[in-house]
């Protein structure tokens, strides 16, 4: 169990946290929100005590082991396989005190540990964490000075993953993902036994992999149960509740003094004026949990353009004179809304760049319409601002026609206020870069708007913000994202892009999940066969039996029969357990309970829900194992 009590911490005088609390049970996976500057990062260097609260207690079991990405895997010789494996700090000293131990207990005793700690299968294990992370058996093998700095931000994440830590901090894991990453984590999360805790923008990670959300707003920490949805509902809720309560006591408040005002000088209502004053004093005001507005996007209207914008024949594109894609033949017109889709390093950044103008034709036929005009955003651009330059000063010089009231009033739309707008970009916040780029990528009002990775360092209300900038502009839009949230809501069209080609994908994201799962299951890039399998059900060859219609019936009934028994007889068993779980839950959830119940109970009760969600699992395994047999049969 993770406690913070009456938490107070400041920097440079300015209150982070005030009388901070939360419990966090043992076993809970739970997202961290809030937006953008409210200390959620502040938050875990307080838990894993590289800062210290000016007041108040944060307790953590001693037992507990704390992992995090700190940082990206170092660019050494070492295989990215070697590197994750060593993430298990035990497991590579039993082994290297195993070859030199000459104690015949000790021996025993390492062997012994080795296999209470899953230390034989760890290979295997490892493996499939990097695999799940996009880093097929080839990759893994490879020295780490051979990957970018985000794929090694990639091993990181999988070394943490696979120490399998009692609390596991994640801070923005999908920033270092791609769709495929991002589906593969959503199903490691939710059956991760231990404690993690998750900062997270990712609405779809946050509905699908956490069992509460934690709450960073007005220097305070709220729990509550359930996934993002159940959250924010709740949320909602408080904060009507809570406006018109402040409301009522308003107007409780304007009719008292209006009376007081009227009747203070009549003698004959100079006490009962008194009396309302003395109301007046001993009413507390009410502050509605109203939370700071979240400044919109806004995107110009470019000028209309005679269709088509851009056509692509035969193309083929690539860097040194090495294919990347082959046999394009795309067309995008005004208010298309695109996303592409496709593991990491099939070429969506690739054929991005070649729509930006970024990239050039290495064989085919490419068409622009006269006066073409193309914003591009993308997260590498983050290291082209310039640190010492102003948001001021980089739309300036831009935009050197427009006078400085006209510069400052677009800042001010994109959400660059008086008090920042002509600050060094050394000090703007991960958030606000981003602002600035989609500014610089949009200033000139493009026909086409292409994205790559937009929300990286953007809060859920910025994101949502951006989700009805895009909606409402008149432009086509190309998308490259992991927020699948994003990718639903403003795309209405899909290039798969994969081995080499581009094509279109018919279906939603859920249909692209199940794409992406079904050519993992075969240990493939997503395939024709994964593809098959996806649009078409499988037929299956039946062989004639040497015995007759009839008796085969009769045996294809009984079979049903005994499977349809099982399955009830799962069902209730589920059922119990699931009862069983949600009362230790909400036992669990309660502060007061913390509080009576001695610690030695409190551990016994943790580690019996731990084996209930472990049997759960299992149980609903058999029931999935149990359902498709029927269907088999049917």
């Amino acid at each position: 169990m993770l406690q913070l009590s009456n938490i107070f911490y400041s920097i440079q005088g300015k209150p982070i946290f005030e009388d901070a609390s939360a419990v966090i049970p043992t076993g809970h996976k739970v997202g961290i929100v809030g937006r953008n500057g409210t200390g959620k990062t502040t938050l875990f260097k307080l838990i894993k005590k590289s800062l210290t609260p000016d007041s108040g207690n944060i307790e953590i079991p001693k037992y507990y082991k704390i992992g995090g990405v700190e940082q990206e895997a170092p660019a050494c010789e070492k295989s990215l396989l070697q590197t994750v494996l060593e993430a298990d700090i035990e497991r590579t000293q039993l082994l290297k005190e195993v070859d030199n131990c000459k104690d015949g207990k000790r021996i025993t005793y390492i062997y012994q540990r080795l296999e209470d700690i899953n230390a034989y299968s760890a290979e295997a294990r490892a493996s499939s964490i990097l695999s799940g992370l996009g880093l097929d058996n080839q990759a893994q093998q490879r020295p780490c000075h051979e990957f970018s700095g985000g794929w090694r931000m990639r091993v990181a994440l999988g070394a943490v993953l696979f120490a399998n830590p009692d609390l596991l901090l994640l801070d923005e894991p999908t920033n270092y993902l791609d769709l495929e990453g991002a589906y593969w984590l959503e199903k490691f999360l939710s059956k991760y036994q231990n404690t993690a805790l998750v900062i997270s923008h990712d609405r779809e990670l946050l509905n699908k992999s956490v069992d509460g959300i934690l709450h960073l707003s007005n220097n305070k920490l709220k729990y509550f149960s359930g996934n993002y949805e159940q959250f924010d509902s709740e949320r909602r809720a408080i904060l009507t509740q809570q406006q018109s309560i402040k409301k009522k006591q308003d107007a409780q408040r304007l009719h008292i003094q209006s009376f007081v005002e009227r009747f203070r000088a009549k003698a004959s209502k100079a006490k009962q004026a008194q009396s309302r004053i003395k109301i007046l004093e001993k009413m507390k005001p009410i502050n509605a949990l109203v939370e700071n507005a979240v400044t919109n996007f806004s995107f110009p209207t470019p000028a209309e353009l005679r269709p088509p914008l851009v056509v692509i024949s035969k193309g083929k594109v690539g860097y040194n004179g090495k294919t990347v894609l082959n046999r394009l033949s795309l067309r995008i017109d005004a208010e298309d809304r695109i996303a592409l889709l496709g593991a990491n390093g099939e070429g969506k950044s690739t054929l991005s760049k070649l729509l930006a103008n970024k990239l050039t034709l290495m064989s085919g036929e490419y068409f622009a319409t006269n006066k073409l005009r193309i914003g591009y955003f993308a997260q590498h651009q983050l290291e082209e601002l310039s640190e010492k330059d102003s948001a001021y000063r980089h739309i300036m010089n831009l935009q050197s026609g427009m006078t400085e009231i006209e510069l400052r009033n677009r800042l001010g739309a994109a959400g660059f206020k008086n008090d920042i707008v002509d600050l060094p970009v050394e000090n703007l916040s991960g958030g606000q870069k981003a602002r600035l780029l989609l500014l610089i990528s949009t200033i000139n009002a493009p026909h086409i708007l292409i994205l790559d990775e937009p929300t990286n360092h953007l809060d859920i209300e910025s994101r949502e913000a951006l989700i009805l900038a895009l909606n409402d502009y008149r432009g086509a839009v190309i998308i490259v994202s992991h927020d699948s949230y994003l990718v639903e809501t403003v795309a209405d069209k899909f290039w798969l892009i994969n081995n080499g080609e581009v094509s279109e994908f018919f279906g939603n994201m859920d249909d692209y999940k199940h794409f992406v799962t079904a050519g993992k299951r075969q240990g493939k890039k997503i395939s024709e066969s994964a593809k098959e399998s996806l649009l078409t059900h499988n037929s299956t060859n039946v062989k004639v039996n040497k015995l007759n219609l009839r008796t085969q019936q009769k045996i294809i009934k009984n079979n049903i029969i005994q499977l349809r028994k099982r399955r009830r007889e799962t069902e209730k068993q589920i059922e119990i357990l699931e009862t069983e779980k949600k009362e230790i839950e909400n036992r669990m959830s309660d502060q007061s309970y913390y509080k009576k119940t001695p610690n030695k109970e409190i551990a016994l009760t943790s580690k019996k829900l731990t084996k209930i969600k472990s049997e759960l699992e299992i149980l609903e395994n058999n029931w999935l194992q149990i359902s498709e047999k029927i269907e088999q049969v049917l």
